[in-house]
């Protein structure tokens, strides 16, 4: 069997365990890099996966890669150029991405999905967005719970994260909001939760052949009561501590698809909220009720080592399935199911 040459697209902390993912697997071959940090431009790919160099050098030019003819490239920068999609989809390159913006494509901008959907058709390739939350929690899960139900009353799906041992400052106090007076959630937390989590109800609704008819989003917080002491500094009381934002698909007036994100800095809050363990919990009620909880098994101190497996790994595992899929951009619903191979 011949392998599948593929580009590693970005190195940050999803993009690292993406590229030793690559390396690593029986049916890929790693062709190339592309990086950011000028620093990188040279060094090779398995110093920077942490993994015994393999003579596949790093470089910041979109013009090598394309040199390179990969099959598919792994589209993980910190934010998406549409230009740069085009020319790797119009080239000849498919595309598996962690960025967010073509989990379902009539949730695009009309140009943009113009853009993409023409440039595909000319490279004959596909383009297909995934990782952990959303992807595999709000889509992939879900349609298989689903295949067992022959009434579906509605769907819950919960993600609780315990941030009180992150070590980023930046991210929970400056990014985040902990730590400060509480307000109201701004709008653009909530545009937020719509748009990365709103596509993902969407596409599930329309597969089950259920569609929605309005999304809401909401957004609460709440008080630490007493001072605490986290990883990233200290919250006093009074402070803000932990947040809950809710994406709500409506169907026939009523909640039908959920996803609810709590996170936490302590479970000393003044608000009577379940602060369950770091991972997701899935609850189907219908015609065979079930409740799936998906708790993470390693102490939040490994976190860190951990997380980016969760996104990068199912991205990892799509390629062979996008590589062989027909020219477009194509969604969790469309594909057969990933299934990852290990061994020789």
């Amino acid at each position: 069997m011949t392998r599948l040459r593929v580009v590693q697209w970005a190195t940050g902390n999803i993009g690292t365990r993406s590229l030793r993912g690559v390396i690593e697997h029986p049916d890929l071959e790693l062709v190339g890099v592309h990086v950011y940090d000028p620093g990188k431009v040279g060094r090779d790919a398995g110093e920077l996966a942490g993994r015994p160099p393999c003579e596949v050098l790093a470089t910041g030019s979109i013009d090598d890669v394309l040199a390179l003819v990969p099959d598919c490239v792994l589209y993980m920068p910190r934010a998406c150029d549409f230009d740069e999609v085009a020319r790797l989809l119009e080239a000849g390159s498919n595309v598996v991405t962690t960025r967010g913006e073509f989990h379902r494509p009539a949730s695009m901008d009309a140009a943009r999905r113009q853009q993409i959907e023409a440039a595909c058709e000319r490279g004959g390739t596909s383009i297909h967005s995934t990782g952990s939350s959303p992807g595999f929690i709000t889509e992939a899960l879900p349609i298989v719970l689903t295949s067992i139900q022959r009434r579906l009353d509605r769907i819950l799906i919960e993600e609780f994260a315990d941030l009180s041992r992150r070590p980023s400052p930046e991210l929970l106090f400056d990014v985040m909001g902990f730590g400060r007076e509480p307000t109201d959630v701004g709008e653009g937390r909530l545009n937020h939760g719509r748009t990365s989590f709103g596509p993902s109800l969407h596409l599930l609704a329309d597969a089950i052949g259920a569609p929605l008819d309005d999304l809401k989003a909401s957004g609460e917080m709440a008080v630490a009561r007493d001072r605490a002491e986290i990883a990233a500094g200290t919250i006093e009381a009074g402070m803000t501590a932990a947040q809950r934002t809710t994406v709500t698909g409506l169907r026939g007036g009523r909640p039908f698809l959920e996803f609810r994100a709590t996170w936490y800095c302590t479970t000393d809050i003044a608000a009577d909220w379940e602060l369950g363990r770091t991972g997701w919990r899935v609850t189907v009620e219908g015609d065979a009720p079930l409740r799936v909880e998906l708790p993470f098994p390693f102490p939040i101190e490994e976190m860190a080592e951990h997380s980016p497996g969760y996104t990068a790994n199912r991205a990892v595992n799509a390629v062979s399935v996008v590589c062989a899929a027909p020219p477009g951009i194509r969604t969790t619903a469309d594909l057969p199911q990933i299934i990852a191979r290990f061994g020789s």
